[in-house]
């Protein structure tokens, strides 16, 4: 039996356009995995000046491509660290502030855009913008230093976005099928073999 790794989710720098990652982007494996990702889809939809309120739906519009938004947490602790351990989680959460942080617009140098951010976790990928971000600091050295830290991040996109699956999905497991009837005269060899 070989034994699988823990997959970690990342943070991938993107172009501004979100088409593909950015050559020379930071990317980053977060220190813990999230134990929740909140997936928030949203239609935009207005009241017509002067509609009629009496008319309930029929009097709202849809007007735009709607959203899809990504929400988690991500944690980070000092005190776990085996290899390269700092002496304060700042210095890791830097990292993800990166992703929220404006810079010159690829389109126009005079304006200024926050990167593209893909996270990635096993099949799980969303492309989009940091659209928020706080940072809790918690458990402080006797320096003062913060050793602890949780980062909430949302991320948006402006369309629907649709999860996309290879294959048909189905998972075999042991047990999962019923036992076959023994005939008389089966010994539990053959009936091993006939199983495969």
């Amino acid at each position: 039996m070989t034994e699988q790794s823990l997959k970690k989710a990342k943070l991938i720098e993107l172009k501004e356009d979100l088409t593909s990652e950015l050559s020379g982007g930071k990317s980053i494996d977060v220190q813990f995995n999230p134990d929740t990702l909140k997936v928030t889809y949203a239609n935009q939809v207005v009241q017509p000046e002067g509609g009629n309120q009496a008319a309930g739906t029929s009097g709202r519009q849809f007007v735009g491509a709607g959203t899809t938004k990504l929400a988690l947490t991500l944690w980070f602790d000092v005190t776990a660290m085996t290899e390269n351990a700092v002496d304060d989680v700042r210095r890791l959460t830097k990292d993800v502030i990166h992703f929220m942080t404006p810079k010159a617009s690829e389109q126009d140098s005079t304006k200024l855009a926050p990167p593209g951010t893909r996270f990635s976790w096993g099949s799980f990928i969303f492309d989009g913008m940091v659209e928020g971000l706080e940072e809790s600091l918690e458990f402080f050295s006797p320096e003062g230093k913060p050793l602890r830290a949780s980062i909430t991040l949302t991320l948006s996109q402006q369309k629907i976005l649709v999860s996309t699956f290879e294959g048909s999905g189905a998972v075999s497991r042991a047990g999962a099928r019923p036992f076959a009837s023994a005939k008389q005269g089966d010994s539990v060899q053959s009936m091993a073999a006939t199983s495969g």
